[in-house]
């Protein structure tokens, strides 16, 4: 599997990263079916294909529950074999996602994030939007935060999962290492924000690249998950998508995927 360099950095991520939203929270959560939180043997098992398929990079967040929680546990000795991504700005406290952006509870949830993982930096830190991305870039103080953050050494990129082109192309324009959109074949919007960070170098993490398992609902094509990987990858300034998954056949599924269409 490919690795490209995060933006800024000398750290490569595999094409595919993993996303563990569903390691630690099933309340909420916009998917088609429901599922209940795999175990930690099932966990370990994931992560053992993973890096067999080539995949070193994770995602993760406080959003995601008891996620964080549990790959510090189970990463243990083998930590430093990954590339680990968190999120602040929001948490997911009793069935309900509070935000903050505020200088102070950005401080106080990487504090948390590294606790909680048993580590000492992340490779990667993005603001977790509620949507209204322009004043959480512009207003809330939180991007000096994160640059203090990445000073000190305990965050070694940052960026913003946006929810808005606005936000994406704002972003861009402030410098920020990492730029987190929804891109498929069925959601195209957020494309001037792609084309904007290849002019400016922006790394560009894809979020729902698979639609969340909902491929396009009817009119999905014979093949989804090549059709979805060979349109999000075929803009070169796609950095890795972010896929999600609990079940060992659809991990292996999606790699071989990616790998066929690599190769091409």
């Amino acid at each position: 599997m490919k690795r490209r360099l995060i933006d800024s950095t000398d750290i490569a991520v595999s094409s595919l990263g993993l996303g563990t939203v569903k390691f630690g929270r099933n309340q909420q959560v916009k998917y088609p079916t429901g599922f209940e939180l795999p175990s930690d043997e099932e966990i370990l098992a994931l992560l053992d294909l993973a890096q067999e398929m080539g995949i070193n990079f994770i995602d993760t967040a406080p959003a995601y529950g008891v996620s964080e929680e549990r790959l510090g546990k189970l990463l243990g000795s083998r930590r430093d074999e990954w590339v680990i991504m968190s999120k602040a700005g929001e948490d997911f406290v009793d069935g309900a996602s509070h935000f903050d952006f505020s200088p102070c509870a950005i401080n106080e949830s990487v504090e948390r994030t590294l606790l909680r993982l048993q580590t000492d930096r992340v490779e990667s830190l993005l603001l977790h939007s509620d949507g209204n991305d322009l004043d959480i870039l512009d207003h809330s103080g939180a991007i000096e935060a994160l640059q203090k953050l990445k000073e000190q050494g305990l965050i070694r990129s940052y960026g913003i999962s946006t929810k808005t082109v606005a936000g994406g192309l704002r972003a861009i324009e402030l410098g920020l290492d990492i730029v987190m959109v929804t891109y498929n074949p069925w959601h195209t919007d957020e494309e001037p924000v792609l084309d904007s960070a290849l002019e400016s170098g922006t790394s560009i993490f894809l979020k729902k690249a698979l639609g969340s398992g909902w491929f396009g609902a009817k009119d999905s094509p014979e093949d989804p998950i090549s059709e979805a990987f060979r349109f999000v990858f075929s803009h070169p300034a796609t950095t890795s998508a972010i896929v999600g998954t609990i079940n060992p056949k659809h991990l292996r599924e999606n790699c071989e995927a990616l790998s066929t269409i690599e190769k091409d």
